[in-house]
């Protein structure tokens, strides 16, 4: 199985992302409404970087609260670690294991058509799980 079947059906369109522009202050606000971790950082329309959670610890951390009216372009971690349509659920898994990240923007010829968290891939993961020990089960009832 691979990212584009877990993609299949979610409209690009339904990506919150923010542009390296913007503040800090309203990349936080985004995070906190839509209760998520991490934005993709668009320029003109390609991913630039990645916004999250982490990076705003980072800044608070070093600069206090005058990080906040900074810009996103100036404080999200850049360049973007990207995955696309055709690469595998275990080899993203992987990646985001290796590179201790949660969340990969899926790229298809330059632009972003999916972003995917690792919530997403491990519930893939668990379901896929738990259809194959249902039909052992169903196997060595009937077998």
């Amino acid at each position: 199985m691979n990212i584009g079947n877990l993609i299949e059906g979610r409209a690009s369109s339904d990506i919150i992302s923010v542009e390296v522009g913007q503040s800090v202050r309203e990349a936080v606000r985004i995070l906190a409404t839509k209760r998520i971790g991490a934005l993709p950082v668009l320029e003109q329309g390609r991913v630039a970087g990645i916004f999250s959670e982490r990076d705003v610890i980072h800044r608070l951390a070093d600069e206090g609260e005058a990080c906040l009216d900074r810009r996103v372009g100036d404080v999200m971690t850049s360049p973007a670690i990207t995955v696309d349509r055709m690469t595998s659920i275990d080899d993203a898994l992987g990646l985001m294991t290796r590179r201790r990240i949660r969340h990969l923007p899926v790229i298809e010829t330059e632009m972003m058509c999916g972003f995917i968290s690792i919530g997403d891939l491990v519930k893939f993961r668990y379901d896929e799980v738990q259809h194959e020990a249902e039909a052992m089960r169903e196997y060595i009832t009937h077998a």
